[in-house]
This record gives C-alpha cells, structure tokens and sequence, in this order.
C-alpha cells in the first residue's frame, strides 16, 4: 500500500470507531441482512423459472420432501416452510395435478394425509439441487471460507438474540 493509500483509506479499527458511533447501527444491520436476501432470493427465483420452469416455493417443497422417504403431513411441511396450510394446500394442489407429489392416507393417523414426492418430482429435484448448490456458491464466491464461517457464526448469535428477545 502506497503512503497517500494509507492516508486516503480508513483502517479497519476507523471503520469499527465510526460504525461503533453509529446510533442506527442495528437498523442498518437488519436493512444489510435483508438486501442481500432479497438479492439472493431474486436470483434463485430468476433461474429457477428460466431453467427448470418453476418456482421457489416448488423447489422447497421438493427439498423438503427430499429429506424424507416416509413423507410429511401438510402441517409437518408447512412447518419446516415457515408458511400457513392455506399456502401449502394450494401449492400441494397444483403440484400434484403437475404430477410431482402425491398424497396418500397417513398410516399413523388415518385423518392426515402424507405428501411424498412423486418419481418426476424427485427426478425434478435431482436435476435442481446440483444447480441451486451452484448458484449459491456463485453468489458467495467474494467471500472466504473463514468469512463465511465467521458470518454463519455471527449469524447463529443474531438469531439466538432475537429468540431470546420474542420470550
């Protein structure tokens, strides 16, 4: 680094001393988190649709049902999706005329039903998962592994603050 470089840009030590001052520092860090979510989810939405023809939401039903050979029932699903049943019910409904799930009777309550993916539906999700697994480590390509780590980290403190604050 060049003298007139070390004098133009801030350390990191500045960074912190002006981001530390920062009266809105947490609003900005919720405003950060959710950018890049939104970005992140805008691309995967934009090439899902472009190469595979569907949606989000399809894609994580079938990785959800993906990890179970047994099935799930509709609150199970909706559940693991952070959705209501009136949103997984229409989207079992669709993807079901499409072919890609199933229900069938649940044998351990016979009032519920078991959604499972259908063979084109896991065939489907094979052809995706490589593809998205891609995507994602595009999108996370300017980082290193140590600053992921330590963002997965941070992150994991972030969301045991927040539980800890909703009780």
């Amino acid at each position: 680094m060049s003298p007139d470089a070390a004098v133009i840009a801030p350390s990191a030590s500045d960074r912190e001393s002006a981001v530390a001052e920062d009266d809105r520092l947490q609003l900005r860090l919720w405003l950060r988190l959710l950018t890049c979510t939104d970005l992140i989810e805008e691309r995967v939405r934009g090439r899902l649709r472009a190469e595979f023809a569907t949606s989000l939401p399809r894609f994580d039903v079938l990785a959800q049902l993906d990890r179970t050979a047994e099935g799930l029932t509709m609150s199970a699903l909706s559940s693991r999706l952070m959705v209501s049943n009136g949103n997984v019910t229409a989207l079992i409904e669709a993807m079901a005329r499409d072919g890609l799930v199933e229900r069938r009777q649940n044998p351990a309550d016979g009032r519920s039903a078991l959604i499972t993916a259908t063979a084109d539906g896991r065939a489907l999700f094979q052809r995706m998962a490589p593809a998205h697994q891609g995507w994602i480590d595009g999108m996370m390509a300017g980082m290193s592994r140590a600053e992921m780590v330590l963002a997965l980290e941070l992150l994991g403190k972030l969301k045991q603050s927040v539980r800890g604050e909703a009780s």
